[in-house]
């Protein structure tokens, strides 16, 4: 009994020494594979995936007003008498910004004043000597008439009746020069009103206001000085305190810039960003620096001041599409390429670029989404090289 148990014994232990051929072929088949996938590179691979992409374009320039508003006197050789406005000042339309003496004015519309009262006699004057001159003809025609009767009667002489005739025409001119005497009289009178209202147009404009309402950035003014539209400027007003950017905008560039485009502006303080919008494109290119402007208006003017230097950042165009790292597009020759990985083969593939956005870049064409590609355009690996891939989610440099 003891016997058999221990060949029982030693028959177990030869089974379980000796494994399955099936099995053993396996794990050979297992570490062959293993081994020869040892022996490829490893190489970095990224999945093509969508992503919203933003087209930028980078300017720079100097901030300044929009519209700059130059006061000048409107009437000339007054001193400036009191100022109501400075530097730094809002003001609104209408508002007096100085005023001027009127000395010399109110004495010369008091003189007028006389004047025309003179010439307002004058016209009753000469009312009352076409009176006389009316009643003289009268008289005189009368005369003339009796004249005539008698001399056709032969009661009377050549001689008289040619006296009453010639009495009639003077008296008939004598008409005519009092009426003209009267028709100068209102010429003169005419001519009064009309300077006496110039004088209340200069003394209306003694008081030099503000024609937009805005924030005065200048004042040449001073109290004592005679006002002279030669000279400079009273006031310098900037029309509704509105500021824009002038920024300069590289030539191959410009023509992607167009009104109304968004853009985010940053001062060289480091404060924080700015929001504006493109209001206009000059139409022409600096001949010299290749350089197109574009005019950016700012959202609020009450962060900057003129003169300040600014960076935009101009919004050309948002959209959702594929995209790839930059790092993954190559160059052959005139094509612009990447390289596909499937089943650890690598190809080459000829892509349409579009949009570049950071370190990212748009696939046009060429590629579909999911699709694996080498990270790096720059690795050695060649069309039909195989690979070892690894998801760059897992790469830990």
């Amino acid at each position: 009994m003891r016997l058999t148990l221990t060949a029982v014994a030693l028959t177990a232990a030869l089974l379980t020494l000796t494994p399955p051929v099936a099995a053993d072929t396996t794990t050979a088949a297992a570490a062959i594979k293993a081994a020869a996938t040892a022996t490829l590179p490893a190489i970095t691979v990224t999945t093509v995936g969508k992503r919203q992409l933003r087209d930028h374009v980078l300017a720079s320039g100097l901030i300044g007003p929009v519209e700059l508003v130059q006061v000048q006197p409107l009437i000339e050789g007054q001193p400036i008498e009191s100022l109501s406005a400075d530097v730094g000042d809002t003001v609104t339309a209408g508002q007096v910004l100085a005023t001027l003496s009127t000395a010399t004015l109110t004495l010369s519309e008091s003189q007028l004043m006389a004047s025309a009262a003179a010439t307002q006699a004058a016209i009753a004057q000469a009312q009352a000597q076409i009176v006389n001159a009316k009643s003289n003809a009268a008289e005189a025609q009368r005369s003339a008439d009796r004249t005539a009767t008698l001399l056709a009667q032969g009661s009377a002489t050549t001689t008289a009746n040619d006296q009453a005739q010639a009495a009639l025409t003077s008296a008939n001119v004598g008409v005519t020069v009092a009426q003209q005497a009267q028709e100068a009289a209102k010429a003169q009178v005419t001519l009064v009103n009309a300077q006496l209202a110039n004088i209340d147009l200069q003394l209306s404009r003694a008081q030099v206001v503000a024609p937009v309402a805005g924030v005065i950035t200048a004042r040449n003014a001073q109290i004592g000085a005679i006002a002279s539209a030669a000279g400079p400027a009273m006031f310098t007003i900037v029309k509704d305190g509105a500021l824009e950017l002038r920024a300069d905008v590289a030539e191959a560039d410009l023509m992607r810039v167009t009104k109304d485009q968004t853009a985010t502006l940053t001062l060289a303080s480091g404060a924080d960003k700015i929001t504006g919008k493109v209001r206009l494109v000059e139409p022409t290119i600096d001949i010299t620096t290749r350089l197109g402007r574009a005019r950016i208006w700012i959202d609020d003017e009450t962060r900057v001041r003129s003169g300040m230097f600014a960076e935009a950042d101009i919004l050309v165009t948002s959209r959702d599409g594929l995209a790839v790292p930059v790092t993954a597009v190559g160059s052959t020759g005139a094509e612009t390429t990447v390289m596909a990985v499937k089943n650890g083969t690598v190809s080459r593939v000829t892509v349409q670029t579009g949009i570049r956005d950071g370190g990212w870049i748009e696939i046009l064409s060429g590629l579909t989404a999911g699709e694996s590609i080498v990270a790096k355009a720059g690795a050695f690996v060649a069309d039909g090289d195989q690979i070892n891939p690894v998801p760059a989610a897992a790469e830990t440099n």
